[in-house]
């Protein structure tokens, strides 16, 4: 999968929150956390692919997470989009706030989306 994760508002979260949860379960997606007012859904208990917001704290317009085999493209990810002109949302760095392993980059493309390159890999 390209896709790690992806993150979307909603217009209101309780209730959202509620139907997604109830909806995703015949899935066998559960809640697994909730993480700066957003609620992380998945298939692993350690590891949110879907995550829903309320919109006055959205990463408006898009958050798209993709997937890197390796620390190392997470670093050239990072480089190749500073290099072609991005802004940087979050140097290469472990965010142990998700789990010890996450090892992610944060850039804003040309079109305002945050856009993010993750490994969920001790090392390499």
């Amino acid at each position: 999968m390209i896709i790690d994760h992806i993150g979307l508002a909603v217009s209101d979260y309780a209730r959202s929150k509620l139907f997604y949860e109830t909806v995703l379960s015949t899935l066998d997606i559960q809640f697994i956390v909730e993480i700066q007012g957003w609620a992380g859904f998945g298939k692993k208990e350690d590891k949110a692919e879907v995550w829903f917001g309320p919109d006055e704290i959205t990463q408006s317009p898009m958050h798209i997470a993709f997937s890197a085999n390796s620390r190392k493209e997470v670093d050239l990810f990072y480089q190749a989009a500073i290099a072609a002109g991005t802004t940087c949302n979050g140097k290469p760095s472990v965010r142990e706030i998700h789990h010890p392993n996450y090892y992610g980059t944060f850039v804003v493309d040309p079109n305002e989306h945050y856009i993010e390159a993750v490994c969920h890999r001790i090392a390499g």
